[in-house]
């Protein structure tokens, strides 16, 4: 298939059927088919989820905006090579995150991650640690105040992580892929995601009370 990635920018609002259909229809209808409305619905689908997902692990919009549009047309261009009986939301995510990858590499900068949005608690797995060091219940003025410098602390802390342990705080706990998903973008055991998990919740906490900044 050909095309420019103009011609893949999504329509306004995805067509009715197609809405209902699976992100593994959609691929496969284009694959086989070239329904480039289903892509245009997968495309629409995901824009926002993966833009967010992108600008936070380049810290640039612009970047970001580049990545993604690089990431949906290698979409278009290695439809085929997708393997049937996969998911496709984490195929997405290793394509987006290898793109992203190539991107730093040829900037050749060092990566400000912004993480401005509030993280949701997900009980089953070790993000839910993570929420535990943000969120505060009914927070008057001055724990407003606190909780607005331990935030920027923790911010800082997440951009000196390791490279491989901040890919897995991005994933599992950003963008809430589960423990096997996180591991199949980036090609590890999820033993591995487990333990980077943990290691990443260790630093941060350690890094918060070498602040002395409230618990």
């Amino acid at each position: 298939m050909n095309g420019t990635i103009e011609q893949l920018a999504p329509r306004a609002s995805g067509s009715g059927a197609l809405a209902a259909w699976t992100d593994e229809t959609l691929l496969s209808a284009y694959r086989t088919q070239g329904d480039r409305q289903a892509f245009e619905e997968l495309v629409r689908r995901y824009e926002k989820e993966l833009y967010t997902y992108l600008r936070h692990y380049l810290g640039s919009a612009e970047m970001a905006e580049d990545v993604f549009q690089q990431t949906f047309l290698q979409i278009h261009l290695k439809c085929d090579q997708f393997e049937p009986g996969r998911k496709v939301r984490p195929w997405l995510y290793t394509v987006a995150t290898n793109q992203a990858i190539d991107c730093q590499r040829r900037n050749r900068r060092h990566r400000a991650v912004s993480l401005d949005r509030r993280p949701s608690d997900d009980p089953e797995d070790d993000a839910g640690g993570l929420s535990q060091l943000l969120d505060s219940p009914e927070p008057g003025p001055v724990e407003q105040s606190e909780s607005a410098e331990r935030y920027v602390k923790l911010r800082r802390a997440i951009e000196e992580l390791p490279e491989q342990t901040r890919q897995v705080v991005m994933l599992v706990y950003f963008q809430g892929l589960k423990y096997r998903e996180a591991a199949e973008v980036l090609s590890i055991p999820v033993g591995t995601v487990k333990s980077r998990l943990h290691a990443a919740i260790q630093k941060l906490n350690d890094a918060l009370t070498a602040t002395h900044l409230p618990q």
